[in-house]
């Protein structure tokens, strides 16, 4: 669960799951979660809203009786930014499109497609993120637990050929963000870091007031599918989007078939075009897989892999003929949160692996192949390759999620992971392979680029997913900015060169300008090369305040940009990005 790190990196997953990933094993909360009738009913509450069988009368009652409790017993507070985190603040919603005019620098290219830019990332309710203070302790919502905005830049020509650009942001309003935005003031109480007692009321509270733990957030990623777009986070179902004004349309089920959680990176599978989905939950099944038409209309195919744990695996890989699942040792359990302990966790004394499975196949024909431990959120490409499966992401060898220290020492914790001193650098990811031969079970993996640079969110050419590639993009983390301000900044670009020595160049930006949600956009035509396009990216100067759209032409990636332009609104930092053709 997706999701820039945790800060952004764990955005783009742990926010995702609707249990609370932290509580201490402190002070009363310890003999209350050991207590046997209360893990009973807080797996019963996990189940079933506990007023759902109550008449209505009585549960209306019994609701707002509980609202005026947690009015009385818990006061919000907004969580202070540091300076240097001020770009990670919400912004108002437009809603509707606005005129960009005499704020592109440089050119856009003729051979540009027409088309939207989106990117997809948090941008909290009223004023900011929240924390609360009661007589059982504080607890604090997370950067990564923000509504869903999505921010739009609209590329069309006139009558003339000239470019007309227009921009807009709109919230993406799930049914929890409806139910807050009708009450007018934060309701959902923080359930993801905090004091014990204080976590623990929260996460009942939530539960029995709304039938859910966390909010859905619906802002990490966004995808198209059968023409239609779709904005998502891994802790719910996908909302339809109105790609011209931003607009919910609904909630997709695919007609009722699909109700647990729904991967933030599905795949479009070779050839077929068909969507291949996952879903992980703390819970069995631990993890669902699923392949949708190419339609969108049907789900085809349904399957549970019987996992023995549930996996924070936050995207699924497809070859031609195959699904490629990462089963690593980052895990959520359900028993640790009842018994005072953290649902996510990291244990690199476990195994960890990658399934290679029939596109259409069931638990038992998946061949598991059992690689070094570590943290892989972000496949950058698989394929097929003789005997073996080859398999590229973006691999940190530690944890990217907070450990023990994560609540009062966030700050801190975070600030380790970004250091390029410390023992530890947790966030620092490198592009990896691994060759998987499905003939004779041995595995051969390696870090492609060496430890000078920590790159994620990659991004390729589309039509190249599930075949062999020679480019890969990422985004660059700027090691100093991220150890300052605590959270994951992206200063710069990469392009990686697929050949015997892997390759890379770089695309520096001026400094203290950040980017978030980069997308690769393909030339069209029949002639067009692999790396025929351009990386097309939000960008944020922190010296002047300003944000603003790169586009960098792939083919000379060291070059300036060929255009930048200055949008009229500030744009925080935020997930993924996607560029679709109109």
């Amino acid at each position: 669960m997706s999701s820039l790190s945790y800060a952004i990196q764990v955005s783009c997953t742990t926010g995702k799951p609707s249990f609370s990933p932290k509580i201490d094993n402190s002070s009363g909360a310890a003999s209350l979660s050991s207590s046997l009738s209360f893990k009973t009913f807080l797996k019963e509450v996990q189940k079933n809203p506990i007023l759902h069988h109550v008449p209505n009368k009585i549960k209306e009652a019994s609701v707002r009786l509980l609202d005026a409790f947690v009015d009385s017993a818990f006061e919000f507070s907004d969580q202070p930014l540091l300076p240097s985190q001020s770009n990670f603040a919400p912004v108002e919603e437009i809603g509707k499109a606005v005129q960009v005019t005499g704020s592109v620098t440089g050119r856009i290219p003729d051979d540009f497609p027409a088309g939207v830019y989106i990117r997809n990332g948090p941008n909290p309710l009223f004023g900011g993120f929240k924390s609360t203070k009661s007589i059982f302790g504080k607890s604090s919502h997370s950067w990564i637990e923000g509504e869903g905005m999505l921010h739009a830049l609209y590329f069309f020509k006139d009558s003339k050929g000239k470019w007309k650009i227009s921009y807009n942001n709109r919230h993406v309003e799930t049914d929890t963000y409806k139910l807050e935005r009708e009450r007018a003031k934060p309701s959902f109480l923080p359930a993801i870091e905090g004091d014990s007692l204080a976590v623990l009321l929260a996460y009942l509270l939530n539960s029995l007031r709304f039938g859910e733990v966390n909010k859905f957030l619906s802002n990490t990623n966004i995808f198209e599918h059968s023409g239609k777009l779709y904005s998502i986070a891994e802790n719910h179902i996908p909302q339809e989007i109105d790609i011209l004004t931003l607009e919910t349309r609904r909630n997709w089920d695919i007609e009722g078939s699909w109700i647990r959680p729904f991967t933030s990176h599905p795949k479009k599978a070779p050839d077929t075009g068909e969507l291949v989905i996952m879903g992980i939950h703390p819970q069995k099944p631990y993890f669902e897989l699923g392949v949708i038409s190419a339609d969108g209309k049907k789900l085809l195919h349904k399957v549970d892999l019987k996992l023995s744990r549930c996996c924070l695996c936050h995207e699924i890989g497809v070859t031609k003929r195959y699904n490629v699942i990462m089963d690593f040792p980052l895990t959520l359990d359900i028993n640790r949160l009842v018994n005072g302990g953290p649902l996510i966790k990291y244990n690199k004394e476990e195994y960890a692996r990658i399934g290679i499975m029939p596109r259409y196949g069931d638990a038992d024909s998946v061949k598991w192949f059992y690689v070094e431990p570590s943290c892989t959120f972000h496949i950058i490409n698989c394929y097929e390759l003789g005997d073996e499966v080859v398999v590229l992401a973006c691999r940190a060898r530690n944890s990217i999620i907070p450990g023990p220290d994560f609540g009062s020492n966030k700050f801190e914790w975070f600030s380790k992971g970004f250091d390029e001193k410390s023992e530890n650098v947790s966030f620092f990811s490198r592009a990896y392979e691994w060759r998987l031969n499905m003939h004779t079970g041995q595995v051969a993996e390696k870090n492609l680029t060496g430890d000078d640079y920590s790159m994620d969110f990659p991004m390729i050419n589309e039509n190249y997913i599930g075949g062999k590639n020679k480019f890969a993009y990422t985004q660059v983390i700027d090691s100093n900015a991220s150890s300052k301000s605590g959270m994951a900044k992206y200063g710069g670009l990469a392009k990686l060169y697929f050949e015997e020595t892997t390759k890379v160049d770089y695309h520096e930006f001026p400094e203290n300008t950040y980017c978030s949600g980069a997308a690769y956009v393909a030339k069209s035509g029949e002639d067009a090369d692999e790396d025929d396009g351009w990386i097309i990216t939000y960008v944020h100067n922190e010296d002047t305040n300003t944000s603003q759209v790169y586009i960098v032409d792939a083919k000379n990636f060291t070059s300036e940009p060929v255009a930048i332009v200055t949008l009229p609104s500030r744009v925080p930092y935020g997930f993924h990005g996607a560029f679709v053709t109109l």
